[in-house]
């Protein structure tokens, strides 16, 4: 993506930013569409044909029906489909009863008000006991200047060990790890113990909202217990003291916290989503992602919508949507995910197979000649 393409994107969101993913369109891998008066961005990956959006357009309330209006005549006449993903309730409103599209709801977000924030986290024992644990372990949190974090590499060598840790090739579009290049407008906090960076958090502003996204916090493999919560617990009180109203940790896949009363997906969806959080633990714990964020007592969460510019839901919509994640064909990624864990578990089996050498035997003197 070209510097202009970027710049003017900032520029409308800094206007106009009102989705909790809006400042995401910026990451590497994501196209920019711009409406004929230049007052309108949208973010999207094509895959198989369907343009799947970061969201929704990027504009001014007033201007969403006619900003949707020209990107879909300018998909269909590429021949291609259009989804939302992570359509939130602004363009819910507007699309929801229209005739032609459909919404179906493929996870939730955590979210909270960070004004109530040091009142929720104080109140909970556990939550008290990993930032005291962290703290006596000697971590402290800074806050980077966007200038000092871009590109660190103390910051890139924790990403890249926390990336190890993952059972499938790191993912992408909405949950982009390579994000240190591009932090203006960002917040990064880092976590050092005696000097060494263990672990970081960056937020991505919501401009219109007064709020922030918890866009990722790696951690690196000698963090010590608590180190993200406390990284959690200062950045969002640093936000809560600047005026911010919103906050939340971003998607969970699959999570069953956003799923409507009776599940409204569709019969083949919803047995499709059951047997990939029953199976897919192996590369992806969707429960264990659930349980974590959970543990952060959240306020309310938030459903995360698809509406597709279809009169149902298909297969293709919802592999697209695995292709824009996975960066490729989600078939491709589970298969890099069993060669990474294959190598992981020979290694394994390699060193414990070693024999296990013990201490050299001690020096004698030699023997005194007769």
């Amino acid at each position: 993506m070209s510097n202009e393409l970027q710049h003017r994107a900032r520029n409308l969101l800094l206007r106009f930013g009102w989705n909790s993913t809006c400042f995401q369109i910026l990451n590497p891998g994501i196209s920019l569409w711009f409406s004929s008066d230049g007052q309108a961005v949208i973010g999207y990956v094509l895959r198989k044909g369907v343009r799947v959006v970061a969201g929704a357009p990027v504009c001014a309330e007033s201007e969403l029906p006619g900003v949707i209006r020209e990107w879909e005549l300018d998909a269909a006449s590429a021949g291609q489909r259009v989804c939302y993903f992570g359509a939130e309730s602004r363009i819910q409103r507007l699309l929801e009863s229209a005739p032609g599209y459909t919404t179906v709801t493929l996870g939730a977000q955590p979210s909270w008000n960070p004004q109530h924030w040091p009142g929720i986290f104080d109140a909970d024992k556990n939550l008290r006991a990993q930032r005291s644990r962290a703290l006596h372990k000697g971590v402290e949190v800074e806050e980077w200047a966007c200038d000092r974090a871009m590109n660190n590499p103390q910051l890139r060598t924790c990403l890249h060990e926390w990336l190890t840790t993952r059972g499938l090739p790191p993912m992408h579009f909405l949950v982009e790890p390579e994000t240190l290049e591009c932090l203006e407008e960002r917040r990064i906090f880092v976590a050092l113990q005696r000097g060494e960076v263990v672990g970081f958090l960056v937020l991505s502003p919501i401009p219109q909202r007064a709020g922030w996204l918890t866009e990722q916090f790696p951690r690196s493999l000698k963090a010590p217990n608590g180190t993200v919560e406390i990284l959690m617990d200062t950045a969002i009180r640093a936000i809560a003291v600047t005026g911010a109203e919103y906050v939340t940790m971003g998607i969970i896949p699959l999570s069953r916290h956003g799923l409507p009363t009776g599940d409204s997906n569709p019969k083949w969806l919803r047995l499709t989503l059951s047997w990939v959080r029953a199976h897919g633990r192996r590369f992806y714990n969707f429960d264990g992602l659930d349980r974590f964020k959970l543990k952060f007592r959240p306020e309310y969460w938030e459903p995360i919508c698809v509406i597709s510019k279809e009169p149902s839901f298909s297969l293709r919509s919802l592999y697209a949507i695995a292709a824009a994640f996975s960066d490729g064909t989600p078939a491709g990624s589970v298969s890099r995910g069993l060669m990474k864990a294959a190598r992981r578990e020979a290694k394994w089996l390699f060193d414990r197979s070693r024999p296990k050498l013990g201490p050299p035997p001690p020096r004698t003197a030699p023997s005194p000649k007769a």
